[in-house]
Order: structure tokens, then C-alpha cells, then sequence
């Protein structure tokens, strides 16, 4: 008979436990550091690449269609050329068609 009452109690205290564990506000993260997050990104994104002075890494990187060996073609035709007039005049650079122009005309400008 003792160890049925002891355990119902050790029973009871688990079950009391775990009722508590679950009923336990969940922790969150402090909401004042995800605006902070967002805002740089948003700044990150407003920024335009500029054509005459990215480097190949950069262009790769930062433009959609765009890999190795397209980045240093816009890097050479600009070493050859010189600086680009407009941004129209990508079209010029191996490789780079009018698709890719349109997906990335929104990140790119001319100074």
C-alpha cells in the first residue's frame, strides 16, 4: 500500500510539472532588433551598382545572369572602351543580351 500512495504522489508531482512547462509563456525575441535588420537590407537594396567603377566580383555577385565570365567581360570591354556612356551600351559586352539587361536595369547606373 506505501508504494502505491508513493506513487501517486511522484505521479502527481510529474504530471503537475509538466502541465506547468506547458503552460509557460513562449520566449521571444525582442521585437526592437528586427526592425533594425530590415532597414539595412532596404538600404542595402536602394543602392545602385555603378557600372564604370564595380569591380568583376562585385558584378557577378550583385547582378542576376551574371557569372564569372560574363563579370569580366563587362570589366575588359570597359578597360578596352572606356567607361560606359550609358547603360544601353552593355549590350555591347559578349554575352550579355537584352534578357539580362532588362532583369538587372533596376540595380545598375552610369556615373
Amino acid at each position: 500500500m506505501r508504494t502505491g500512495y508513493f506513487t501517486s504522489l511522484v505521479f502527481a508531482l510529474l504530471t503537475g510539472a509538466s502541465v506547468a512547462v506547458i503552460a509557460a509563456p513562449a520566449v521571444t525575441p525582442p521585437a526592437s532588433d528586427a526592425p533594425l535588420a530590415q532597414e539595412v537590407s532596404a538600404t542595402a537594396q536602394s543602392a545602385k551598382l555603378d557600372l564604370n567603377s564595380a569591380d568583376a566580383p562585385t558584378l557577378q555577385r550583385e547582378l542576376a545572369g551574371v557569372g564569372e565570365a560574363k563579370a569580366k567581360a563587362i570589366v575588359a570591354y570597359r578597360e578596352t572602351n572606356g567607361p560606359f556612356a550609358s547603360i544601353d551600351e552593355l549590350l555591347e559586352v559578349k554575352g550579355i543580351g537584352k534578357a539580362i539587361l532588362d532583369k538587372n536595369r533596376e540595380k545598375l547606373e552610369v556615373n
